[in-house]
């Protein structure tokens, strides 16, 4: 499966903590991730993690794109909790993507750790025969 992780400035640590006690599982996958927020993984892990640009310089753009191709199956998002009308409308966006195409979206730790869970007991499968 083809993880995309995202994480705004005050979320990447609990991105890292999520990346390190779920390692095992994601290391299954291929994980893109914007710059900033696939460095601080893959140096807390290991992981292998393809970097895309930073957020602000088009990797979210760079995740959408991917997502209309059929190149993304999960969208792990967190996002700040603080409002901010820049990330309002990214936010809208890229749930709006999710939506179109039927992509499982985590946007807290909570659901993002379902779905990891989901993704190990192969709940998710389904994503590879829609390919």
């Amino acid at each position: 499966m083809q993880i995309a992780l995202i994480a705004q400035d005050d979320k990447k640590e609990l991105m890292a903590q999520l990346c390190i006690a779920y390692c095992g599982i994601l290391s299954k996958h291929t994980l893109c991730a914007t710059a900033t927020t696939g460095r601080i993984i893959a140096d807390a892990t290991g992981l292998d993690v393809e970097l895309l640009l930073s957020g602000e310089h088009g990797g979210i753009q760079q995740i959408a794109q991917r997502i209309q191709y059929g190149e993304v199956d999960v969208l792990l998002y967190f996002r700040s909790t603080v409002t901010d009308e820049n990330y309002d409308v990214v936010a809208h966006n890229l749930t709006r993507l999710c939506d179109v195409y039927n992509l499982p979206i985590a946007t807290n730790l909570a659901t993002a750790e379902t779905i990891i869970l989901a993704l190990d007991r192969g709940d998710l499968d389904w994503r590879e025969n829609m390919r």
